[in-house]
């Protein structure tokens, strides 16, 4: 995929839906989107279509109910958003990230473990 392609929030709620259920009809998304927010079927679909022509899913239509699939992974999306996080919020200061999401999101014991180990990587380089 081109990592220049980023999805939008309503695309990423869409996108949530097929990476949890691996493909997916329209009707599919549309009824998981209901549960939590008012979204017209029509509006998901044209949704669909749009990420469908910016390479986000792709659709096959060999049966007559189309199932869509995603051609972008959880942690791709997880990286462009991420990017753009920090170069547009922090100025670019990964740091700043960190402190401001640890400092307003309490972390369990398990999740300040990890990220210790994970730091562990970086020291002496």
């Amino acid at each position: 995929m081109n990592m220049e392609i980023k999805p939008t929030e309503s695309e990423l709620e869409i996108l949530q839906v097929i990476w949890k259920k691996r493909q997916c009809t329209v009707r599919d998304v549309h009824e998981e989107l209901a549960k939590s927010k008012d979204a017209g079927y029509t509006t998901t679909l044209k949704l669909m279509q749009i990420m469908h022509d910016k390479g986000l899913v792709e659709r096959d239509t060999t049966a007559k109910t189309h199932l869509y699939k995603a051609l972008i992974t959880r942690e791709q999306a997880q990286q462009t958003a991420l990017d753009k996080i920090i170069s547009t919020v922090f100025k670019g200061s990964t740091s700043d990230l960190v402190i401001q999401a640890l400092g307003h999101h309490r972390a369990s014991k398990d999740e300040i473990d990890a990220i210790k180990d994970y730091l562990k990587q970086f020291e002496g380089k």
